[in-house]
């Protein structure tokens, strides 16, 4: 048995493991109810299952890529990062990236990540040909856009089958150069009014300081980019417009005490952050990775959060009540005093997809230190939630109870009579599914 969690840390569960290198090792895995893994990067259990976890990490081989389209054909094991090593000096780049470059195809599309671009480019299966599954029998098959499968395997956190490989669209790239621009936002509304304005930016998100109040609630630094263009560089950059400074990779050594997240702590912090982007507020050029994945550089920054581990509460509001509903959640955030430093709101197109998490409206993600006062906070936010339309990220959960899925999300009720139809019940298993009844 070994000891697994999700980049939460939270919860920990000891679990069977078995290593896939082929669609024969999966094959053979089926015999006892399963779930997939790739890189471990959802936060909670959703890639957690006692007997047993299917490591899908020794399917990594990428099998053929079209230079004229950037179609990429690759199989479930393959992480971006290994796209973008191979083919960002091409010219081509992630349509849809997740805030991690450390995640797994496989998890990618079971999660159906969305970016800083959803509100024009949607989630991940906007660049999806074709996925193969594996069905609970060792069958294999191609899905398209517009099938059933498609539908409710993206998004469907591994619960349709194993995810084997695809083949997606990179987006063509002159560099690997982002043109940021930083605004600065008062407030609350002052940020979603901003969002709303620049809607024809490629990207956007927006950094809150949720620990702000009274007429600071919400106050925000907004970062819009835009891949740049050869002209857009000085001239010394121009012969190599791929290269961009090598980043340095730390580790945390130890865990940190959580005594260090303090209501004091953060809110200096945060104080500090907002005012030091309101100097920066013209537009400049920033790296690819920075401006995509800045924690990144810290590969396991989520020690950060103690020994007993992290939980996100990540939900997205439809856009008729996002503005009372986001107030509402930041001012029960804010007066709870347990703030969180990474605190991310975006702007979200379309809804797509039987069971993705996206809906057009606005998204906040927060991350708490895994205490008990911190989860029974999450839990007034759900209500929260639920009383404004919202519903959850599930690759993001660790805790949520089956009572608020129910109430917040009634396509769940559809998945699991899905899943009883198709036979998948009791053959593709997580924790999360068992925890939320799916």
């Amino acid at each position: 048995m070994t000891r697994l969690s999700g980049w939460g840390r939270f919860p920990v569960a000891a679990c069977k493991t078995r290593r896939a290198r082929s669609e024969a090792d999966v094959a053979a895995a089926l015999d006892t109810p399963l779930i997939a893994r790739g890189n471990g990067r959802a936060y909670g259990d959703a890639a957690l299952n006692p007997d047993p976890t299917l490591d899908m990490r020794g399917t990594d081989r990428m099998i053929s890529f079209e230079a004229g389209t950037g179609v990429l054909v690759a199989e479930a094991g393959v992480l971006l990062a290994d796209v973008i090593a191979a083919f960002l000096p091409r010219g081509w780049f992630p349509m849809v990236t997740p805030g991690t470059k450390f995640v797994t195809l496989g998890g990618a599309i079971a999660a159906d990540v969305h970016g800083k671009n959803h509100h024009r480019d949607g989630s991940f299966r906007r660049c999806l040909d074709w996925i193969e599954v594996m069905g609970p029998e060792g069958e294999v098959t191609r899905t398209r856009p517009g099938d059933d499968l498609f539908d409710w395997t993206c998004g469907g956190m591994g619960l349709t089958g194993v995810i084997l490989r695809a083949q997606l669209r990179l987006a063509p790239v002159a560099t690997g150069w982002i043109e940021q621009e930083v605004r600065a936002a008062p407030t609350l509304d002052a940020a979603m009014d901003e969002m709303e304005m620049t809607l024809d930016r490629p990207y956007s998100v927006a950094w809150l300081d949720c620990l702000a109040s009274g007429r600071d609630l919400g106050r925000s630094l907004i970062m819009l980019g835009r891949h740049a263009d050869l002209s857009d560089l000085p001239a010394g950059k121009r012969a190599a417009p791929f290269a961009t400074p090598d980043k340095t990779t730390r580790r945390l050594p130890f865990d940190l005490p959580p005594a260090l997240l303090n209501s004091a702590t953060l809110g200096t912090l945060n104080a500090a952050y907002y005012a030091r982007g309101r100097r920066k507020t013209c537009k400049h050029l920033v790296d690819w990775d920075s401006y995509f994945y800045p924690l990144d550089t810290i590969l396991d920054w989520n020690r950060g959060y103690g020994k007993r581990g992290f939980v996100q509460f990540q939900c997205v509001l439809p856009m008729e009540t996002a503005r009372e509903g986001m107030r509402a959640l930041l001012k029960r955030i804010s007066a709870s005093g347990q703030g969180s430093f990474l605190s991310v709101l975006k702007r979200m197109g379309p809804a797509e997809g039987r069971f993705s998490f996206p809906m057009e409206g606005y998204t906040l993600a927060l991350d708490f230190p895994a205490t008990d006062r911190a989860l029974d906070l999450m839990k007034r936010l759900d209500d929260i939630m639920t009383a404004f339309g919202g519903r959850q990220y599930l690759a993001k959960d660790a805790r949520m109870e089956k009572r608020v899925l129910d109430a917040s999300d009634p396509r769940a009720k559809a998945f699991a009579e899905m899943r009883a139809q198709q036979g998948l019940t009791g053959r593709f298993t997580s924790l999360q599914s068992e925890r939320l009844g799916l």
